[in-house]
């Protein structure tokens, strides 16, 4: 027997009605590329995505069509998204920062046939476009007035193209099990790949991000999604905060210090998402600047691991409480959070600290386990660490035109990382399979020797790698990056991982250089150093 219950499809675009219907008055605020504050409300940001609906249906893009955004975090770029989807067409979201051959293959893999860009990047895809065979048309999301002389083919300004249509338009029907968005791993390693989120994962998403332990969003909230909406949905904020009713501030270009606490502190924004480089350069604004954060209350870290010293920052100094968050653009992407439970509140604030720099909990909708070598369950004693396995309903199952099985029997799915799960839920990263250092039959997490390393005063950023020793298979090698103004040693860094990590973690050596590889999404390009220190000997 079956239940009588309404079929009712969870697309994605009824999102934004409920957030008109419901919460038409709340704001979104953007800083424009082109420089002042914009501000509109989810009625208004409604309608205009039904014109750039009409619009899209009217240049022939129908359902499975993909259709791509090159863009900073803005209203222009919110509607954009929900126009695309509410036709039934795929959103497939360009990451700027990649390399301009992996742009070429990932849109022309695509097959992408319209081409919406922030103006920040044009130079980049006039540079692009004779590779580009696909795309029909570059829409520049700005005004005419602000209308750059370009080189790309058949290229109109945003507000120009939306004018020519109404608002008298209607979503289109289909299964909930639709396409609605395209996201490209970063691919440190081969060619990017692409996942593909459908209605339903999106909605069940956005639900379970705003699920108390998770993000707990409400209509009261002000947010900041500094994360990009090119970064796995923006952390599927484009999703909760609306589902929620909470007004967004969309911060544009502007990623450094001083604008981000520009817009924290003229907004009253209350929570927000970034990767932990933008919180160090807002740490390190307001130390020199000698500035509190009166409104904020929550803040997300995820995207690499949320350093101790950053943590303690915010939260005992600046009296922020912080979110450590854990995912991949194969889980939508939202795979666990630190919220600590009912009982570790009392802990002492050393002991909360060091749980909370776990990765976290899983939310409902999110299943967890670790297995050996043979695909034996681990036990979950916080000591044991094994390959890292997920599944739920908003976790791929395939690429995007690859044929390769991702899953296992029973529909796990190997996140690539290895780990540790305590008695608790709570999960801690120890390295990545392809990263780990085994030394003397021992892994040696180089995660945690970069977060305590990043402690050390005057360095900014840490990498470990590990090299080959005659004696021990592997070593670590420390590669930092010095502050402004620092001159730390070698033999300082290793003076003060004494006593902090086990004695034969410590590193073989420390080099200091000037900077570190990053993937287009902030990470440490591991492979890179390993090639530029492929025949280091210590």
């Amino acid at each position: 027997m079956l239940g009588l219950m309404q079929n009712y499809p969870l697309l994605a675009h009824t999102i934004l009605d409920h957030a008109a219907l419901n919460h038409g008055d709340r704001e979104m605020v953007t800083r424009a590329i082109e420089g002042p504050i914009r501000r509109i409300n989810y009625h208004d940001l409604r309608l205009r995505a039904l014109r750039v609906a009409k619009a899209l249906h009217n240049e022939g893009i129908s359902t499975g069509d993909r259709v791509a955004t090159m863009a900073w975090n803005t209203d222009r770029h919110f509607e954009t998204w929900y126009g695309v989807m509410g036709i039934g067409a795929i959103c497939h979201t360009l990451n700027p920062r990649l390399f301009a051959e992996q742009l070429v293959y990932i849109i022309n893999h695509a097959e992408d046939k319209i081409l919406f860009i922030d103006l920040t990047f044009v130079p980049l895809a006039e540079a692009l476009a004779a590779k580009l065979p696909s795309i029909k048309k570059y829409i520049i999301l700005t005004d005419e007035a602000h209308m750059p002389a370009t080189t790309l083919p058949n290229a109109v300004a945003y507000e120009s193209w939306l004018a020519g249509v109404d608002a008298d338009f209607a979503w289109h029907s289909f299964d909930e099990n639709t396409a609605a968005g395209l996201c490209y791993t970063s691919g440190t390693t081969g060619n990017p790949k692409g996942v593909v989120y459908s209605h339903r994962s999106n909605v069940l998403h956005g639900l379970m991000a705003n699920q108390p332990d998770v993000f707990g969003l409400t209509s009261k909230h002000v947010v900041l999604p500094i994360v990009p909406m090119f970064h796995a949905n923006a952390w599927a904020l484009t999703f909760s905060a609306p589902m929620a009713g909470a007004s967004m501030v969309m911060p544009g270009a502007g990623m450094d210090g001083k604008s981000i606490y520009e817009l924290l502190d003229s907004e009253k924004i209350n929570v927000s998402a970034a990767v932990p480089t933008v919180w160090l350069g807002l740490l390190q604004h307001l130390e020199e600047n000698n500035l509190q954060l009166p409104y904020l209350d929550t803040v997300a870290i995820g995207g690499a691991a949320c350093p101790r010293m950053m943590m303690e920052a915010l939260e005992l100094k600046y009296g922020v409480e912080v979110i450590h968050a854990w995912g991949m653009t194969e889980m939508s992407p939202i795979g666990t959070t630190g919220k600590l439970k009912s009982a570790e509140e009392s802990l002492p604030v050393a002991e909360k600290i060091d749980l909370k720099l776990k990765q976290g909990r899983t939310p409902y909708l999110v299943e967890m386990k670790i297995v050996d070598d043979d695909g034996n369950d681990l036990p979950r004693d916080g000591v044991t660490s094994g390959h890292l396995l997920v599944r739920g309903p908003a976790i791929s199952s395939a690429y995007f035109k690859l044929g390769e099985i991702i899953l296992d029997e029973d529909n796990w799915f190997d996140t690539g990382d290895i780990a540790n799960i305590n008695a608790g839920g709570y999960m801690q990263i120890t390295d990545r399979d392809k990263d780990v250092i085994k030394s003397g039959g021992e892994w040696i997490s180089s995660i945690e020797v970069e977060n305590t390393a990043i402690g050390c005063e005057g360095v900014a950023e840490a990498a470990v790698i590990g090299i080959p020793h005659p004696k021990w298979t592997e070593r670590p090698l420390l590669i930092v990056v010095r502050k402004p103004g620092s001159e730390v040693t070698a033999e300082e860094v290793l003076a003060y991982l004494e006593g902090k990590i086990a004695k034969w973690w410590i590193p073989e050596a420390v080099e200091i250089v000037d900077e570190l590889p990053h993937t287009a999404t902030g990470k440490i390009q591991k492979m890179e150093l390993r090639k530029k220190f492929g025949g280091y000997e210590f």
